[in-house]
């Protein structure tokens, strides 16, 4: 009995023509066994969810910097919910739910601590700048470790295309990478929104009028707007929204810069938490000794700022404030030796 083979075969009766098959999969770089199990995707899905810096994802910021609160979202739970939503709008469209899947969970593996706001921090330092896309498939080529024979996770092809061009700018080649890229909107304007009412940052009444009223008030009712509305309106592999519903969400993530990413309670440590990031970054550039130490991953042919910005963008919140403490203030001696933190 040969599991795998049997879920090739199904894939090829069931999904829809412009479907990727993990059969048809262009591979990996480097030549692998097959699983009797799990097809190609089934495994690149399981090797980002036991990997290092997806358990990371749950102390890296959504929104809110280092939250006191218990029930606002990482980027963790942001993955989630973004896979929850691509696996279900894949299912309704035939679509290969476990690429989906994959290039969902693994789409912010690359993402600096404190958010947009480290992101920012590191892109305007770093030489070329830095976009968290290009990072997470530096993560899934490079930086985590599969075995000790090769870096990297050695993913396939079409998970890797989606998890480097989900951002704004890029274009997946498959179908499942251009819904779960969709989908990772669907599911940060209204799970952003919901944290920012809780926060006190919102009032529900002050949300823009149009979209409440074509999308929903609520919470799930406005997914369950976005996704059925996908699910209409994709066709032979074009995976979209109609013009309204698409407006509708355009507006509301608009109304979200003005007030919440930019100019709110939730951004008033911004200014510091870059200040910490750049702080590291430097710190390591000067002294690249440092990153011997823990699971950083350097060459001896990099240049000291390609180690810096692996480390520091690799890092939590928390992970990071604790450097920083370690490296930069005054403390105790058996403080930081309690944090098993390298000392200048």
């Amino acid at each position: 009995m040969n599991v795998r083979r049997e879920t090739e075969e199904r894939e090829g009766r069931e999904l829809a023509p412009f479907a990727a098959r993990a059969a048809g999969s262009r591979g990996r770089a480097w030549p692998e066994p097959e699983c009797d199990i799990r097809t190609a995707f089934q495994r690149d899905r399981d090797r980002i969810i036991h990997s290092k810096a997806f358990r990371r994802l749950k102390d890296k910021t959504q929104v809110f910097l280092v939250p006191f609160g218990d029930h606002y979202r990482t980027r963790l739970t942001h993955s989630l919910e973004v896979a929850q939503i691509a696996r279900t709008v894949a299912k309704a469209l035939r679509l290969n739910e476990d690429l989906t899947e994959a290039i969902a969970l693994g789409h912010d593996l690359g993402h600096t601590p404190f958010g947009h706001s480290g992101e920012q921090a590191l892109d305007g330092v770093v030489p070329g700048g830095f976009r968290h896309a290009e990072q997470s498939l530096r993560v899934v080529d490079l930086l985590e470790r599969g075995s000790r024979e090769r870096p990297g996770l050695n993913l396939t092809w079409e998970v890797r295309d989606g998890i480097g061009t989900h951002g704004s700018e890029g274009k997946p080649a498959t179908a499942e990478g251009r819904l779960a890229q969709l989908c990772d909107r669907v599911a940060y304007i209204n799970h952003d929104i919901d944290d920012a009412i809780r926060g006190g940052i919102l009032r529900q009444d002050a949300l823009p009028h149009g979209p409440m009223k074509l999308l929903g008030t609520g919470y799930s009712r406005r997914i369950h707007t976005m996704v059925f509305d996908i699910i209409a309106r994709s066709r032979d592999g074009e995976i979209a929204m109609g013009e309204a519903v698409a407006a509708a969400g355009q507006e509301l993530r608009e109304f979200l810069f003005q007030q919440v990413y930019v100019r709110s309670a939730a951004k008033e440590e911004e200014g510091r938490a870059k200040g910490v990031v750049v702080a590291l970054y430097e710190l390591y550039c000067r002294e690249p000794a440092l990153l011997l130490h823990g699971d950083a991953v350097t060459s001896v042919d990099d240049p000291p700022w390609r180690g810096a910005c692996d480390h520091v963008a690799g890092m939590t919140d928390r992970y990071a404030i604790a450097t920083y403490t370690c490296h930069f203030l005054p403390l105790p001696w058996r403080h930081a030796d309690d944090l098993r933190l390298p000392r200048r």
